[in-house]
């Protein structure tokens, strides 16, 4: 009889310590979240935040009941904490994968209030409001993914001096296609706004051609033009996009590589302004710091910056 039981035993008690293992990991990785990007952790869509609450409370949980003493259970008992483990241990892979990409200098600098522009921030969306009477279309902007919407702060923060309205949004998670309401959102907390340009960053900018496209036949406060920092459309919209597109873009982006944004020409309008930034990579659309698979750029960080910005002007400008 007891031989017989050892193997079940055996395997109960290695289940029992891969779970306190998985509960420390979790908690390890929340925290290692929390110390390397803590304050872009704080200024995250509450999604993100609440998800770490979340792993913590369960990894307790968890230790709490491992620690108790419980009857040895059957086959199915044992199947049902290896399949627990293995979504524990998902879900702990996916904790990590989720950490922003902080925002840094001079982003965070472009964050504060001045006599010419005051900026506003709530749990879903950055708002650099100019002083007196705003000027043609207001810019809503999706960041790419991952990374802090404050970010975009410095290279989005002249479109506000020179008098436009301009919406950063902040995403569950950090994933631009959980936030394909924001727009609609952001034109109902302004609602008088005649007419909005939107823009984003890599997977931003995907998301934002699909709320451009859905939103330039609207006749409240209507999508009337687009750009795309380092991205492009996931799909053809050559034919129903009747609005000016820009594509602005760096030859040294490791991501939305220079081949990449050629190919796209034929899913956008065939009067879509394509402006490469010679030396400029995948990150220095942002301030985030260095991204994962992208190339070493060969200009610095301001003067990418300067370019994109003069670019980004020089077609908003256009549609006054």
């Amino acid at each position: 009889m007891s031989t017989a039981r050892t193997p079940v035993t055996r395997t109960t008690t290695v289940l029992r310590l891969l779970g306190v293992i998985v509960a420390v990991v979790a908690i390890g990785v929340v925290a290692w979240a929390v110390l390397t990007a803590g304050e872009a952790i704080a200024h995250a869509h509450p999604a993100y935040p609440v998800l770490l609450g979340v792993a913590v409370a369960l990894a307790i949980l968890a230790l709490v009941l491992l620690a108790r003493r419980r009857r040895r259970g059957g086959v199915g008992r044992t199947t049902l904490r290896i399949v627990l483990l293995v979504l524990a241990a998902a879900g702990i892979a996916l904790l990590a994968w989720l950490r922003p990409f902080p925002a840094v200098e001079p982003a965070l600098g472009a964050m504060r209030s001045d006599a010419a522009v005051t900026v506003s921030e709530s749990p879903t969306e950055i708002v650099l409001t100019p002083e007196g009477d705003a000027r043609g279309p207001a810019v809503f902007f999706q960041p790419g993914a991952l990374v802090d919407a404050r970010a975009y702060a410095a290279v989005l923060r002249p479109q506000a001096e020179q008098g436009r309205l301009v919406v950063i949004a902040k995403q569950p998670l950090g994933i631009a296609f959980l936030a394909t309401g924001a727009f609609d959102e952001a034109r109902a907390r302004f609602p008088d706004v005649a007419a909005w340009a939107l823009g984003g960053h890599s997977l931003g900018g995907t998301v934002a051609a699909i709320q451009a496209d859905a939103g330039q036949h609207d006749a409240h406060s209507p999508a009337v033009a687009l750009f795309f920092y380092a991205s492009y459309p996931a799909s053809d919209l050559s034919a129903s996009l009747r609005i000016p597109v820009a594509s602005i873009s760096g030859s040294r982006d490791g991501l939305a590589t220079p081949a990449k944004i050629a190919a796209s020409r034929a899913n956008l309008p065939a009067d879509t302004v394509f402006t490469e930034i010679d030396g400029a990579d995948h990150a220095q659309f942002g301030a985030y710091g260095p991204q994962p698979g992208d190339r070493p750029a060969t200009i610095d960080a301001s003067e990418a910056r300067e370019q994109i910005t003069e670019a980004t002007t020089r077609f908003l400008g256009g549609l006054d």
